[in-house]
This record gives C-alpha cells, sequence and structure tokens, in this order.
C-alpha cells in the first residue's frame, strides 16, 4: 500500500508543477526578457558609433573606396613533389 501511495504522491507532484509552469512561465519569462533588456540599455545607453564625416547635407554623394592589397604571385607556398606509380 506504500508503494501505491509513493507511486500517488509522485504523479500527483509531477502534475501540479506541471500546470504551475503553464501559469507562470510565461510570467517568469517576460521578466527575465525585461531585465536583459534593461541591461543592455544601461550597458550601451552611451554607445554612440564614431563619425570621421564632418556635417554632410542631404544629397551629398560619398565614395569610399578600400585600399587594395596586391599579393604577390611569386610567393612560394610550398614544395611541388612529383609522385610517379609503381607496378
Amino acid at each position: 500500500m506504500a508503494f501505491l501511495k509513493t507511486i500517488l504522491v509522485i504523479l500527483l507532484v509531477y502534475y501540479l508543477l506541471k500546470i504551475l509552469a503553464r501559469m507562470f512561465a510565461p510570467k517568469i519569462l517576460n521578466y527575465a526578457a525585461k531585465k536583459t533588456e534593461s541591461h543592455f540599455r544601461k550597458t550601451f545607453e552611451g554607445f554612440q558609433p564614431e563619425s570621421n564625416q564632418q556635417e554632410e547635407q542631404v544629397g551629398d554623394v560619398i565614395i569610399k573606396k578600400k585600399s587594395a592589397k596586391k599579393r604577390s604571385n611569386s610567393e612560394k607556398v610550398g614544395e611541388y613533389i612529383d609522385f610517379e606509380e609503381i607496378d
């Protein structure tokens, strides 16, 4: 009889936790999301991307070119080994 009571208590606790999780999980996740958002806002509130450009007029055309890195093909990558097939 004690075995059946133990099984019944385990099942009762399982279903009770399942119901409580469905009720409170959205609220807990919402709270965690708000906390994380406020943490990120506080961390990055003073962050401003640095701009090297002086006041630009609306409609100005700006062309930025990347510096081209020259690769020389004369660099040796490794040794060339010629393999021959042996019969």
